[in-house]
């Protein structure tokens, strides 16, 4: 399964409001999806093996907590923030689902 890492804030914007952990979770699950892991950008990057030293100077945006989320292999439409909020907000029936123009 692919994991895609996004900004928990800007998705909580596209979403139109914020949710604890255990809220998201719980949307994650029913949407039929994990939310993998919880990270800082900063915790992120040690992860990877990335410092200072090897980036040229500050991780920049290290404060930010990054969402890991599994997805299914055949929804390369999850792969990007705007898929995972579209999805979603489509989802919680706060948009309509796309229609395609075949």
């Amino acid at each position: 399964m692919p994991t895609v890492a996004v900004d928990r804030d800007e998705l909580f914007e596209r979403l139109g409001r914020t949710y604890t952990q255990e809220e998201f979770e719980d949307l994650c699950f029913q949407f039929g999806v994990e939310l993998d892991d919880v990270l800082t950008e900063a915790e992120a990057s040690a992860a990877r093996g990335l410092t200072e030293s090897t980036t040229g100077g500050a991780i920049t945006g290290a404060g930010r907590t990054l969402y890991y989320i599994a997805m299914p292999a055949n929804r390369t439409d999850l792969l990007c923030i705007e898929g995972v909020a579209r999805a979603l907000n489509v989802f919680l029936g706060k948009t309509p689902a796309p229609v395609s123009q075949a």
